[in-house]
């Protein structure tokens, strides 16, 4: 609305910032003005530790007329099985311009190799929404496998453009147990289709308050996931229960890095880790407690209202489990990562060592799997009821 004053007679795309490297990141989505507000919130505080004078944020509307047409880029597929080898004009010039150079290669492949195209595709049903596109239940013809299959339109901007080639990049890359798994991505006009690994117990977020013993298990696979990232230099930046997905064979695997940070976006690594490690902290009190930490804090069609998370965090002391219902050491390690001053959270080999971690890390898939089980169940039951 501010931005509609100033340029009222401008459409309004987004708005930038800048980084403690002075380059512009660009904002559009309430995930992107959360990261932007984590990073702003860990400067506030560095700056307060050292006694320096706080320095405003400063934005940088980006402005335009609307578009005339749609698929202004020209996007093209060949969507026919078999001709894979002809398939090169399928990825556009500005795509491939803003890949990033090491695996640029990879990645032209991965959309033009053929291995995925929509005719082997048949939708099914609706699993979700987020980060631009809409997330589809999906049968894989020819191997029959299920899929995840996220859509993602594109009339969209260079920027946007990025992200996208940021997420296929870092599935891409991913090899671990712990992230999810990857089949491939194709374009059909105005869309991009990513295939993922299909999770039938889905994300953590729709499911009630969860017990300790599981939530544990849960937890060395969602910090095991996190270190590998940490490992490849790449930071989540959107750590929270619906980016975390369970199956019935007790997997647990992190999704969704449509904001995350690349390895040359990373100069401060340590502040990066140190987000993470506070979003960790929140998500598994959240989960623990069955209910977001901050009860004054609205959400908007089930997100966060980030500037009144970023007013919570600065003007509130860190919200503390209830005492005599958890354990001491999962009371400790959300103690710890929910601490305020970054630098006071647990590193990542820190994490892996503590005591809530290394007892819950017996690779005993099964209780995981048999609590999944027992929630699927209980919800069929509950909607066969009404």
């Amino acid at each position: 609305d501010v931005i509609g004053q100033v340029l009222p007679d401008a459409t309004t795309t987004a708005f930038e910032y800048e980084d403690e490297d002075s380059d512009r990141i660009t904002v559009r989505s309430d995930e992107e003005m959360k990261a932007m507000l984590s990073y702003y919130y860990t400067t506030v505080m560095e700056q307060q530790g050292n006694g320096q004078l706080i320095e405003p944020l400063q934005i940088y509307p980006r402005a335009c007329k609307p578009p005339g047409k749609r698929n202004i880029h020209g996007l093209k597929v060949n969507t026919r099985a078999g001709c894979a080898n002809n398939s090169g004009s399928a990825v556009p010039d500005s795509l491939r311009s803003n890949s990033l150079k090491k695996s640029s290669a990879e990645l032209k492949k991965i959309l033009a190799n053929g291995q995925m195209n929509e005719q082997d595709i048949r939708y099914r049903d609706i699993l979700g929404h987020g980060n631009g596109g809409t997330v589809y239940k999906a049968n894989h013809v020819p191997s029959g496998k299920i899929l995840a299959v996220k859509v993602i339109p594109l009339d969209i901007t260079l920027e946007l453009q990025k992200q996208i080639m940021s997420e296929l990049e870092i599935l891409y890359k991913c090899d671990s147990s712990y992230i999810i798994g990857f089949y491939g991505a194709f374009f059909v006009e105005n869309r991009i289709s990513l295939c993922t690994e299909f999770m039938d117990g889905g994300s953590l977020d729709v499911y009630r308050k969860i017990p300790e013993h599981v939530l544990g298990r849960i937890a060395v696979a969602v910090v095991k996931g996190l270190t590998y990232l940490w490992s490849l230099k790449i930071l989540h930046r959107d750590v929270k229960p619906s980016n975390m997905l369970v199956n019935t064979r007790g997997q647990v695997k992190l999704c969704d890095f449509g904001v995350s940070t690349q390895p040359e976006r990373i100069s401060g690594e340590q502040y990066g880790i140190h987000s993470d490690v506070w979003s960790l902290g929140i998500s598994f009190m959240e989960l623990a407690l069955g209910r977001f930490p901050y009860p004054q804090i609205q959400k908007n069609q089930g997100s966060l209202m980030p500037l009144q998370l970023l007013q919570c965090i600065v003007d509130e002391e860190s919200p503390v489990l209830p005492v005599g219902e958890f354990s001491e050491p999962f009371v400790h390690f959300i103690t710890q990562c929910m601490r305020k001053q970054p630098k006071e959270r647990p590193a990542p080999e820190e994490l892996m060592g503590h005591p809530f971690i290394v007892q819950y890390n017996d690779g005993n898939a099964e209780v995981v799997s048999m609590w999944v089980c027992r929630m699927l169940e209980d919800r069929r039951l509950q909607q066969g009821a009404r």
